[in-house]
């Protein structure tokens, strides 16, 4: 895949998370629509995995790399959950909740996968 296409790829990911963030914060769908939640990390863990291929650019498809970008993919959602504990801790008086915690980094992960699995697929071709 060139780097221009993939590019765009990521810059309209990125705007569309951006928008519908908006959106969700704005209806309160995090707290109404109990699954939306789920799909937000699925879609950022899937950015960050594509954001990866383009910081990074490998041709191969070795479990090495599949480690490295998976490791990537859980360093950031590692990081997002700290800020998002801190936040929640501090500012909102929100009690810590483990399970949303792991399904958040799961769901970061899963996308990351998926983004490796699209891009291995586009570089196929």
């Amino acid at each position: 895949m060139d780097d221009k296409k993939l590019s765009k790829i990521l810059i309209y990911l990125i705007f569309f998370i951006l928008v519908v963030n908006f959106l969700a914060n704005t209806f309160y769908w995090y707290s109404s629509i109990w699954w939306f939640d789920i799909v937000m990390h699925f879609l950022g863990g899937f950015w960050i995995g594509l954001s990866f291929f383009y910081l990074f650019p490998s041709r191969s498809n070795s479990p090495n790399s599949v480690f490295k970008i998976l490791l990537f993919v859980f360093i950031v959602g590692i990081s997002w959950e700290i800020f998002e504990i801190l936040f929640n801790n501090i500012l909102a008086q929100n009690p810590f909740d483990i399970l949303d915690t792991l399904s958040d980094i799961f769901f970061d992960l899963s996308g990351g996968l998926c983004a490796i699995l699209y891009t291995w697929k586009k570089l196929q071709k």
